[in-house]
C-alpha cells in the first residue's frame, strides 16, 4: 500500500495519513455513539461517503472527515455535545463562539492534544481553545427547485461571502453580518420545511448558486449503516444517487496516480 507522508520531523520519524486516519477513526466511533445514544441520524459525506463506498474506508490518501446532518438534528447535536462530548474533545461552531468562521462547515469536532494547520490559509480557525485536529460537521436543511425562490437567498450569501472575508484577513470580527449571513440561511430552510429535497445549507457558498448540491431526501434517509474500516458508519440511503451530486456520475473511477495525494494539511502534531 503507499504510504503517503504528511511530515518527517527532526528525528526522522514520519506522520503519514494512515496515522491520521487511525486518529480520525477513533473519533468518528465516538461520534457515532454519540449520535446513536441520543438518536440523532447523520451520515458521512463527500469524500467520506465516497471512502465508504468506493473503498470500505477512507479513501487511501485522504486526510480528513466529514459527516453531515439535518439542521433540526445538529441544533440537537450542540445540545448534547455540551453535555456528553469527552473529555479529549472540544467543537466549535459560531451557535456557541462568535469568533467561528461561518464560511467554513457548521462546527468543527478537533481533539486535543493534536495540532493541525490546514492549507486553506483564507479561512484561518480564530477560537483559540484548540487547533486540533477535527471531523467537519456540514449542515443540511430543506430546498428548493424553484430558482426564483432559491437565487436571492443564495445570491445574498455569496454576495456577503467575499465580505466576511475581507474583515477576516483584517482580524475584524463582523458578528452583525455574521449574524445576517447566518439568519439568511436559516430563513431559507424555514421557508422550504417538509419539501422534498435538502442539501447543504446556505452557508455553505463555495459553488456556484446556479447549480447548488441539492438532494432529494429520500436518497439520503434514513441513513444506513456500511462497513468502514473496522467498524460500521452511516451512509446515504441511496448511495448512488447521492455520489452522483455530491461528487460525479464517474465516482467509481480511481483517479490518475498523480492526483492521488492528500490535499488538506500543512503540517501535523499527533
Amino acid at each position: 500500500m503507499e504510504r503517503y507522508v504528511l511530515k518527517t520531523k527532526s528525528d526522522g520519524s514520519e506522520i503519514t495519513v494512515a496515522d491520521v486516519q487511525n486518529v480520525l477513526l477513533g473519533m468518528l466511533k465516538d461520534i457515532d455513539g454519540i449520535c446513536q445514544r441520543n438518536n440523532i441520524p447523520y451520515f458521512l459525506n463527500g469524500g467520506s461517503a465516497l471512502g465508504a463506498v468506493r473503498h470500505k474506508g477512507f479513501i487511501p490518501w485522504d486526510d480528513d472527515a466529514d459527516i453531515a446532518m439535518m439542521r433540526e438534528d445538529y441544533v440537537r447535536f450542540i445540545q448534547v455535545l455540551k453535555k456528553e462530548l469527552p473529555e479529549q474533545y472540544t467543537f466549535q461552531c459560531f451557535d456557541t463562539d462568535r469568533r467561528y468562521n461561518v464560511l467554513i462547515p457548521g462546527m468543527k469536532i478537533r481533539k486535543k492534544g493534536t495540532y493541525l494547520k490546514e492549507v486553506n490559509t483564507l479561512l484561518p480557525n480564530r477560537c483559540t481553545d484548540s487547533d486540533g485536529l477535527f471531523v467537519d460537521v456540514f449542515v443540511y436543511d430543506y430546498c428548493t427547485q424553484n430558482k426564483f425562490i432559491d437565487l436571492p437567498f443564495r445570491l445574498l450569501n455569496q454576495i456577503l461571502m467575499p465580505v466576511l472575508i475581507g474583515f477576516d484577513m483584517l482580524h475584524i470580527n463582523p458578528v452583525f453580518l455574521k449574524r445576517w449571513f447566518m439568519s439568511n440561511a436559516h430563513l431559507y430552510g424555514k421557508l422550504n420545511k417538509g419539501s422534498d429535497y435538502i442539501g447543504f445549507d446556505l452557508t455553505w457558498t463555495f459553488k456556484t448558486p446556479f447549480h447548488p448540491f441539492i438532494f432529494r431526501k429520500e436518497d439520503i434517509y434514513p441513513v444506513q449503516y456500511v462497513d468502514f474500516e473496522d467498524t460500521k458508519l452511516p451512509i446515504a440511503n441511496h448511495p448512488h444517487e447521492y455520489l452522483c451530486t455530491a461528487i460525479a456520475p464517474s465516482y467509481n473511477t480511481l483517479p490518475p496516480v498523480e492526483k492521488r495525494a492528500p490535499k488538506h494539511i500543512v503540517d501535523i502534531e499527533l
